[in-house]
């Protein structure tokens, strides 16, 4: 099964404000990795010859990246797509992104949400996260802060730190969700400490802490340290899920 590490999951948030369009290369695969040097191991796509669902997911996993052959995204739709029609949920979200962006596929928000739905009803915390942003931006459905909300929160449960931080913004702004700045404050600290438990020192963990800290502007200092006490409490509880 493939995962988000809390600091990719941030990388990603940012790339799929712009239309999700490096999330396939973003995530890492807690597996060896499916492709040698040169060309796919032979063992593998015999698997995925003979059918194997999780074959089927690595090798298009390394024609979507270029894991030792050239990036071909046709190829790795062609790959995921019969992954993901045996249920693998790690296919059916990536399948969903190259719909998403047009990548290998002619470009339709609405089999992008299909397939993202059909992963996310797995418990697939990326394919959550894609739905939230699919609802806040009317992409596939209609927008809905409502569903964003409800979708971020499922895969923020998770420690995806880019749905934690869309969903603190909700409730900055008090779309989907009742405007709310401690909640907001809660879900951007807790995404920040996602991305910086990763190591991510990018332009994705510092403009996660500018949020926190511009929310941090509405809140008093007895608030304060009682939102940051339940942080670290959250984070201690929750957050090795993610890794």
């Amino acid at each position: 099964m493939i995962r988000l590490t809390s600091g990719v999951a941030g990388i990603a948030n940012r790339c799929a404000v712009k239309g999700l369009s490096v999330a396939l290369f973003v995530v890492s695969i807690a597996v060896v990795s499916p492709a040698q040097s040169k060309g796919i191991d032979p063992a593998l796509l015999a698997k995925a010859n003979a059918g194997d669902a999780s074959a089927e997911f690595q090798v298009g996993f390394a024609y979507a990246n270029g894991k030792g052959v050239p990036r071909e995204f046709t190829e790795a739709a062609r790959w995921y797509r019969k992954a993901a029609e045996q249920g693998n949920a790690d296919a059916q979200s990536l399948l969903g992104v190259l719909y998403r962006n047009g990548h290998g596929v002619p470009q339709n928000y609405s089999e992008a949400e299909l397939w993202c739905r059909k992963a996310a009803s797995q418990g697939n915390a990326f394919a959550q996260f894609t739905l939230g942003l699919d609802y806040s931006q009317g992409k596939g459905v209609p927008q809905d802060f409502t569903q964003a909300a409800l979708w971020y929160r499922k895969a923020a449960m998770q420690g995806n730190a880019g749905a934690e931080e869309e969903l603190g913004l909700l409730y900055e702004e008090g779309k989907g969700v009742p405007q709310d700045f401690g909640e907001a404050y809660f879900w951007t600290s807790l995404a920040a400490a996602s991305m910086d438990s990763s190591l991510d020192d990018g332009q994705d963990l510092h403009q996660c802490m500018e949020d926190r800290d511009r929310i941090a502007g509405h809140l008093t200092q007895t608030e304060l340290l009682k939102l940051q006490t339940r942080t670290r409490v959250w984070f201690a509880a929750h957050q090795p899920k993610a890794q």
